[in-house]
């Protein structure tokens, strides 16, 4: 089983920047990785997803065009780069891998998350 774990989350204020990771150890990255959000109160929310080679993107509508999702498969690694934040961004950011394609928005679809990391955003 790979163990997934979550860094970069913290206080930013809204129009900033972060970059969430997420490390892959025990084995290889799964063939899709995948970033999920939940804010307080909420359901998880798909943030965005990513294939073995990068070519095959997908992004939530309230983040598409201000994320970036990004991934090193030779370090085991996954990114999140988000911009220009929003207070509604607020939320525990997750890591997930699905262990074969095709990519997809679908929490259920995914068999190995990690703990998560809290991102807030506030003035």
């Amino acid at each position: 089983q790979v163990q997934l774990v979550e860094s970069g989350g913290g206080l930013v204020q809204p129009g900033g920047s972060l970059r969430l990771s997420c490390a892959a150890s025990g084995r290889t990255l799964s063939y899709v990785m995948g970033w999920f959000r939940r804010a307080p109160g909420e359901e998880r929310e798909f943030v965005s997803a990513i294939d073995w080679s990068g070519s095959d993107i997908y992004y939530g509508h309230s983040v598409n065009g201000r994320f970036t999702i990004s991934r090193d498969n030779a370090k085991n690694m996954v990114f999140l780069q988000m911009n220009s934040l929003k207070p509604e961004g607020t939320a525990v950011y997750y890591c997930a891998g699905r262990s074969e394609p095709p990519v997809s928005r679908n929490e259920n679809a995914y068999d190995n998350w990690g703990q998560g990391t809290q991102v807030t955003v506030s003035s």
